[in-house]
């Protein structure tokens, strides 16, 4: 049987990972006399593929001691796939403009009239880091194949079908039920912005991202539109990866 500290523990811990992990990924560089910005956002994603497979494993051990599947928490069936995709792709814009809204509401309250010219400066990194054309290829393509396919299930299963459904279970207040997993969340992607300066900005907005997800989840009582939705949203930061051995090249 779950209980709240279990339901709890699991997310604390993925946040706890992507920051070892972002903190690890940038000390490499250093001590590799990079000199890369913090957090290292080039590498972020990649550095996502040992805390995605970790944070797996510890749910799928969590899930088996009380008699569970992590396929009972994603709820795949072949027949209303048709289905999910669509409401995926639903959910996907619905939660991309409510995400770039609260944004540009951000900045425009933070920066006034200099709005797009903050954009140029806070979401561009451009530190100093510079690798080899071979180690940029390889690092490019392992993050664009793997990424999506194990961050999307991963963070959906942890915030939303393990904890959010949880502390609904277990009674709590539909307001902390999907405010606290998506606070985490939230903390979860500040170590993906693209410059310190922008963290408290995705932060914000990963939030609303979260809290948004959890309402579909709970309306829905399923997980599989949103993994496809969390899927999409990967898909478009990764796959453009892929166009980096062009580029170097």
């Amino acid at each position: 049987m779950t209980t709240v500290r279990s339901a709890v523990t699991l997310p604390v811990i993925r946040v706890a990972l992507v920051g070892v992990a972002t903190v690890l990924t940038w000390l490499i560089l250093v001590a590799a006399g990079q000199h890369p910005a913090f957090p290292p956002a080039m590498l972020s994603a990649l550095a996502m593929l040992p805390v995605n497979i970790a944070t797996l494993l510890l749910l799928r051990q969590r899930l088996r001691r009380e008699g569970r599947r992590l396929r009972d928490l994603i709820g795949f069936s072949a027949a209303r796939l048709p289905r999910d995709l669509l409401w995926g792709l639903l959910w996907f814009m619905v939660l991309q403009t409510l995400f770039l809204a609260v944004i540009f509401l951000i900045m425009g309250l933070r920066y006034g009239s200099g709005l797009f010219e903050a954009f140029a400066t806070i979401f561009v990194d451009d530190s100093a880091m510079r690798l080899s054309v071979p180690v940029t290829i390889v690092l490019a393509v392992i993050t664009a194949i793997t990424f999506a396919p194990l961050n999307a299930p991963a963070e959906e299963l942890v915030y939303r079908g393990y904890a959010q459904t949880e502390l609904a279970r277990h009674r709590w207040p539909t307001a902390l039920a999907i405010g606290l997993p998506a606070l985490l969340f939230g903390a979860q992607h500040l170590f993906y912005a693209p410059t310190a300066a922008a963290m408290p900005v995705f932060g914000v907005a990963f939030v609303v991202w979260g809290i948004g997800a959890g309402l579909i989840v709970l309306r829905q009582r399923r997980l599989m539109p949103m993994i496809i939705a969390h899927l999409l949203v990967n898909l478009l930061t990764s796959l453009p990866l892929l166009l980096v051995p062009l580029l170097v090249t």
